[in-house]
Order: C-alpha cells, then sequence, then structure tokens
C-alpha cells in the first residue's frame, strides 16, 4: 500500500512539473533571431525572423576607428539597478553583448531611449517573453545569425548570435556573442556548441571577437573553449582590474577574444546590477 502511494505521489509530481514547465516555457522549433530597431515601443509585438538577418546597406559601426565593447549577462534583468547600471557601462561603447537579456517593456524603452538596435536570439520564451542573447549597436549588423544547444538535463536551450559589422578601415568584423551550455555530464555539448561557431569563423576573413558566458566552471570546459578557439586565431584578453564572476573553484566563466585588432584596455569592474560582473574592452582598428 505504501510504495503504491509513493508511486502516485511520483507520478503526480512528474506531472505537475511537466505541466508548470509547458506553462511557463515555450520553446522555438529551431533558432530564429528578432531584429530590434530604435523605434520599437513597449507594446510592439516583436516578431522573430528566420535563422539569419541580413542587411542590405549596412553602416560603420566604429567610431572613427575606436571600438570599445561591453559583455555582460544581465541576469534577465531581476536586480532593481540593472537599468542604471547598463545605462552607465554603455556610455562610452559602440557595441553591447548581453547575455541572458529578458525582452521586457523595460528593456524595450531603453533600447528606444538610447537609439540602439540589434538581434535578439530567442533562445525561449518565459510567461510569452522572449530572452537570449542580446547585440545592441547604433547600426544594424550586416549579417545576424542564431544559434541554439539544448541543455541536456534542463531541457532549454543556450543561445549565441554571429553577426558580422563593416568598419570604418573597410574591413568587416565577425563578432560571437555566446551563452554556453551549462549543466552537462562531460564536454560532449559545450564542445559541439562551441565548434559550430569556430566551423564559422574560419571561413570569415577580417577582425573577430569572441565573447560571452561561457560557463568555463571546470578545467576541462576551460581546455576546450581555448583549444577549439585556438584554431580561429583568437587571443584571449586579459584586465587591468579583474573582478569577473568566478566559480567556487576560482574559474572565470566571462571571456572576450580578439583578432585583427588593437587592444588599448580591458577591465572588469564590479557591479551589483546582475549575478555577472560587466568586461570593458576598448580597441582601436588596425590601419
Amino acid at each position: 500500500m505504501k510504495k503504491r502511494v509513493l508511486i502516485t505521489l511520483a507520478g503526480l509530481v512528474t506531472a505537475a512539473t511537466y505541466f508548470t514547465y509547458q506553462a511557463i516555457f515555450t520553446l522555438p522549433e529551431s533558432a530564429q533571431v528578432t531584429t530590434i530597431t530604435s523605434s520599437i515601443t513597449p507594446s510592439h509585438d516583436l516578431q522573430p525572423e528566420l535563422a539569419c538577418y541580413q542587411n542590405p546597406a549596412p553602416q560603420v559601426i566604429d567610431h572613427n576607428g575606436q571600438l570599445n565593447v561591453l559583455v555582460w549577462n544581465i541576469y534577465k534583468q531581476n536586480r532593481p539597478n540593472w537599468q542604471r547600471a547598463l545605462e552607465g557601462f554603455s556610455q562610452d561603447k559602440q557595441l553591447l553583448l548581453l547575455q541572458e537579456a529578458s525582452m521586457t517593456s523595460q528593456l524595450r524603452e531603453w533600447i528606444v531611449q538610447g537609439r540602439w538596435s540589434g538581434h535578439l536570439v530567442d533562445a525561449f520564451k518565459a510567461f510569452d517573453t522572449s530572452a537570449g542573447v542580446l547585440n545592441l549597436a547604433h547600426q544594424l549588423p550586416e549579417l545576424a545569425c542564431g544559434y541554439t544547444e539544448m541543455e541536456p538535463w534542463l531541457r532549454l536551450p543556450k543561445s549565441a548570435l554571429y553577426a558580422t559589422y563593416p568598419l570604418s578601415n573597410e574591413q568587416l568584423l565577425a563578432v560571437v556573442n555566446i551563452h554556453a551550455v551549462n549543466f552537462t555530464y562531460g564536454t560532449q555539448e559545450y564542445h559541439h556548441q562551441l565548434e559550430r561557431l569556430a566551423k564559422v569563423l574560419k571561413t570569415h576573413v577580417g577582425p573577430i571577437i569572441v565573447a560571452g558566458d561561457f560557463n568555463s566552471w571546470s578545467e576541462q570546459r576551460l581546455a576546450v573553449m581555448k583549444q577549439v578557439l585556438a584554431s580561429v586565431g583568437v587571443t584571449e584578453v586579459t584586465y587591468q582590474r579583474d573582478h569577473r564572476k568566478q566559480f567556487i573553484n576560482g574559474l572565470p566563466l566571462d571571456h572576450l577574444f580578439y583578432r585583427g585588432l588593437t587592444l588599448e584596455k580591458a577591465e572588469a569592474p564590479i557591479s551589483d546590477a546582475s549575478d555577472h560582473n560587466p568586461l570593458e574592452v576598448y580597441f582601436r582598428l588596425l590601419p
């Protein structure tokens, strides 16, 4: 009798978990990118594109040869001071690479006020609000393609965005913004996600930036990340002030790699507006 009750309770818990999951989360059938411009309104219904967006008339992204980048996991804007902090960190930046961005009406309003434009990869929707990686600049890219990789345990995708931007030195910058898979046994899914992006980057001629929350919380993951990205020919940034979020073993989770640019300065300051600290990286274009 007792065994039967326990089996029934387990079945009810499983069913409740399943229906709760279905009620909260909506998953796209494939990776999609949503184009966001400064003309959107908080009530505007954003429509995902196909896997890629193409811009027939892109404009240069740098400012007189200066390219300043912010990389930040903004924790779905769950902290009350996220807006003030994001405004401060983005003041002198030409490119924002955000992870765990939740496309709420408050974030849309912030984008409009700052005259930003860009793309969100719809990893999933939580209560009908899209969430994923988000690229923002004052110009739309030439190309933007979305990628997703399923978390094997949580069954929620992690997302990445590949985009290209014209530069004032007549080069084309390739940018990868990634939120890497986290809860896995081993590194198979982690390696697969990185290798898909590296394959695209290997065909690119010109400067490259690869950045985001790599969830590099083990030596094995760190080795995979460095091995895959070494094949692309990128160099990792080191920070004058390094307050990047660390796992309990001291390994940092957030990284930026680059190629074909001159690094001027890089810092990872402390902020209580997210569970991650931001990366601020300043580049000059090569002649």
